[in-house]
């Protein structure tokens, strides 16, 4: 695994589209980062962190226009909240769409 120091966030973005791992600051730690639709990047980031199989990651979408190509159903009140709270920290967990790999989920 080549490793490398930079913060050009369009090089990170073209890091994930070709399935690799990136570290990210998030508000508290660094994270890694990897393209959640491809269960061969995911895997990447469960086989870094020595994670377990059956312990779920999180999916990070950039607008309230994505949801629905994410997860299966959307209750009103999490679309009056994505409405009021996007964008910032607001966590909903939804059921996911076959898009996404069931190693994302656990499931």
């Amino acid at each position: 695994m080549q490793t490398e120091i930079d913060t050009d966030i369009y090089k990170a973005a073209e890091l994930l589209k070709t399935g690799s791992v990136v570290a990210i600051p998030t508000e508290t730690v660094y994270g890694l980062a990897a393209n959640a639709l491809s269960e061969t990047a995911v895997i990447k980031i469960f086989e870094a962190k020595e994670r377990p199989f059956f312990d779920p990651l999180i999916v990070h979408i950039k607008t309230t226009d994505d949801p629905s190509r994410y997860a299966s159903h959307i209750p009103d009140i999490a679309k009056k909240l994505m409405e009021s709270f996007w964008p910032g920290p607001l966590t909903l967990v939804l059921p996911k769409n076959e898009i996404i790999p069931a190693i994302v989920t656990a499931m």
